[in-house]
């Protein structure tokens, strides 16, 4: 039932934006979450389908193999996600940095959080997909929370 919620959503999108915390479930294959996160990366793949992120968030995705000196798991992170067909990473600039202190006083975001809505405004994204919360309160796109698909 969530993979059919999760599609009706999905087809009302063209560009989405990804939180940090998709790419983790999928990576580890998170139990809880790996049939949205599935279907979230193989829609993405399709011709017509574009998704955003942050290069923050590769920054997150990377901590913890530099931390355990893991350099093939660092190899096989951006091997995998920097080439995934269909997914653009946007660094931070001025203008996004402006815009991400502007939701982080505006809305009380940390500014990891406050960087990832201000990338997906600056893309154009129509949807933010994240199972935080926080980024409800952010004008200038939907938000999906994974959570709130799952308990319906």
């Amino acid at each position: 039932m969530e993979v059919a919620r999760l599609r009706s959503f999905l087809q009302r999108h063209r560009l989405v934006a990804l939180d940090t915390c998709l790419f983790i479930y999928q990576w580890e294959g998170n139990v809880r979450y790996s049939s949205l996160t599935d279907d979230i990366f193989l829609w993405i793949e399709r011709s017509r389908s574009k998704a955003i992120t942050s290069t923050l968030t590769m920054a997150e995705l990377l901590v913890h193999p530099y931390r355990t000196r893991d350099q093939s798991h660092v190899n096989e992170l951006i091997g995998l996600f920097y080439t995934f067909p269909n997914l653009s990473w946007i660094a931070p600039d001025l203008a996004i940095a402006s815009r991400a202190a502007e939701i982080r006083a505006q809305h009380n975001l940390r500014t990891p959080d406050a960087i990832q809505a201000a990338t997906a405004i600056h893309a154009k994204a129509t949807l933010f997909i994240t199972n935080d919360t926080v980024f409800e309160r952010v004008e200038g796109f939907e938000t999906l929370v994974l959570d709130r698909v799952m308990r319906v």
